[in-house]
């Protein structure tokens, strides 16, 4: 497990919620609006200014997340 004490209870998935999509904490803040936003260069004060209810734990969350759906290994098939 990544991170400690089951790090993916902060990511969830609900279809009346975004469409099923990953979401931090049931909220309508998906996990990829939060990395688009980490992308782009903001700082995680910036965040939370404009996101009040995010916490640490939901940006770290989110990277450990898409660290975990980018450590998928490919195989090619035998042709």
């Amino acid at each position: 497990m990544l991170g400690g004490d089951n790090v993916f209870e902060r990511i969830t998935f609900d279809p009346q919620v975004m469409a099923g999509r990953a979401c931090v904490r049931g909220m309508r803040i998906t996990v990829a609006q939060v990395l688009r936003l980490m992308g782009s260069g903001m700082t995680g004060q910036e965040i939370f200014a404009a996101y009040p209810y995010l916490e640490l734990e939901d940006l770290n969350a989110s990277l450990q997340y898409a660290a975990f759906l980018a450590s998928e290994e490919v195989y090619p098939l035998a042709g």
